[in-house]
């Protein structure tokens, strides 16, 4: 039976004419703003579909497949997930991002950063975390997810007094899509996560991109670490399994993915240089 703070937390919930969940967290390299460019080239069906570099989840929440692997390196943010899929964590985490959204100051968030400084950090249930990142991201500079060499989260405070932490009716068509369908949500590297991929199946790689900012976990995404997504992605071409990856639009990148299905796009995002250029890569064709 559900209690009374259940229905509080509801109250405002209703049934929009568009059932489909969006990202719940702005994440660096979202591809929110892309999917127009990226939906069109998208395979024309497939089985199982894959993402190891999660993020925000953009492309996963406009497809909404029945049956996906989900992934990231991020382990609070995978947990974010988990804790959103079961139903007594998912609750208990509305109500703590209530009481965030209420006690929102400099100080206060400054408090909350902090947590995962202590060593009692690794031990707090994971539905407090959960809360922790979504309120940190909305309350932060930016909605910019960055953390230091240690692995600490190191974004300022935004200065905004008011803020609206979540939008409930999209948690809650989150919630129900976790729950009512086949998805597996794992926090392993990204070969791991891919490793039963087989024909017919669908993966789409976002990782950090190639010369441009890669604080997406506090060990980085190198060149050597382009590399070894660039042989995972030619060893998964063999097994026929349908790839899109996205990446910086670089020499580096076109000399390593040339004999695939190459799309350049100029994206939103500004640059010294001007608007950033961005490049899908495929090995197949629409």
């Amino acid at each position: 039976m559900k209690t009374s703070l259940y229905y509080w937390l509801r109250f405002d919930a209703k049934d929009y004419k568009t059932p489909e969940p969006s990202p719940f967290v702005k994440w660096v390299g979202g591809k929110r703003q892309l999917l127009t460019r990226i939906t069109p080239l998208l395979p024309k069906s497939f089985n199982t579909y894959y993402e190891p570099f999660l993020g925000g989840g953009a492309l996963l929440l406009s497809l909404l497949p029945e049956n996906a692997v989900i992934n990231d390196l991020n382990k609070d943010l995978i947990d974010t997930y988990r804790v959103i899929k079961n139903e007594e964590e998912y609750h208990k985490m509305l109500f703590l991002l209530r009481i965030h959204e209420e006690k929102n100051t400099g100080i206060y968030y400054n408090e909350i950063r902090a947590l995962d400084r202590k060593k009692e950090y690794s031990y707090l249930p994971r539905y407090i975390k959960a809360a922790r990142l979504i309120y940190l991201n909305k309350s932060c500079y930016n909605g910019l997810f960055r953390v230091n060499s240690k692995g600490y989260f190191n974004t300022p405070f935004s200065h905004n007094k008011i803020i609206n932490t979540f939008s409930l009716e999209n948690l809650e068509r989150l919630h129900r899509y976790l729950n009512t369908n086949n998805i597996t949500i794992m926090s392993r590297d990204f070969e791991s996560a891919i490793e039963n991929a087989g024909k017919g199946d669908f993966i789409y790689f976002d990782p950090p991109y190639d010369e441009t900012f890669s604080s997406y976990n506090e060990n980085g995404f190198s060149e050597r670490e382009q590399l070894r997504l660039f042989n995972a992605f030619s060893s998964l071409d063999k097994k026929g399994v349908f790839l899109m990856l996205s990446n910086s639009d670089t020499p580096f990148i076109r000399s390593l993915y040339k004999k695939f299905n190459l799309t350049f796009i100029e994206s939103k995002v500004m640059t010294n240089k001007g608007k950033a250029k961005e490049i899908l890569i495929r090995n197949y064709s629409n």
